[in-house]
C-alpha cells in the first residue's frame, strides 16, 4: 500500500435497530464511536504503530440518520506532528430506498502513536503531495 493510499479510510455501516434510539434514528454515541474507529484505522495505517485517541473535536449533527439507512464514514489524514496525526472525518447518510447522500456530521480527531510503555513515538510526516 503506497503512502498516498494510506491517507484515507472509508468504512460503511448499516443502521440496524440496535444502533438507534426510541425515535428510530442513529444514536449520537454510535456515530462518535464509528468516527473514532475510522480515525483509528486511518492513523494506524499511516504509522503502523499503536495509536491512542487524544481528542475528538466538536461533533455537530446536521441531519438525523434513520434506521435502515447506510452510513459511510470517511477519515482522511490532514496533518502530522512529531507523534500526532490529525484526521478529518465526514459522516454521510444514504437511504437504502433511493439515491441520496447527505453529510450528517464532521469531526477532527487527534491520535498519537505510542510505544509499549505508552510514550509518544515519531510518525512519518505528511507531505503536501500526499494530503
Amino acid at each position: 500500500m503506497s503512502a498516498a493510499d494510506r491517507v484515507e479510510t472509508r468504512m460503511v455501516f448499516p443502521v440496524f435497530p440496535m444502533n438507534t434510539n426510541h425515535y428510530r434514528t442513529l444514536f449520537g454515541g454510535t456515530a462518535v464511536a464509528w468516527i473514532d474507529q475510522a480515525a483509528f484505522i486511518c492513523a494506524t495505517r499511516w504509522c503502523r504503530r499503536k495509536v491512542v485517541t487524544v481528542r475528538i473535536s466538536e461533533v455537530n449533527f446536521h441531519h438525523p440518520v434513520r434506521e435502515g439507512s447506510i452510513v459511510e464514514v470517511i477519515a482522511r489524514l490532514v496533518g502530522t506532528g512529531r507523534s500526532s496525526m490529525r484526521i478529518a472525518v465526514d459522516v454521510w447518510w444514504e437511504p437504502m430506498d433511493h439515491n441520496e447522500r447527505v453529510l450528517v456530521c464532521q469531526a477532527e480527531c487527534v491520535l498519537v502513536a505510542v510505544d509499549e510503555q505508552n510514550r509518544p513515538v515519531t510518525v512519518p510526516p505528511l507531505t503536501e503531495t500526499m494530503s
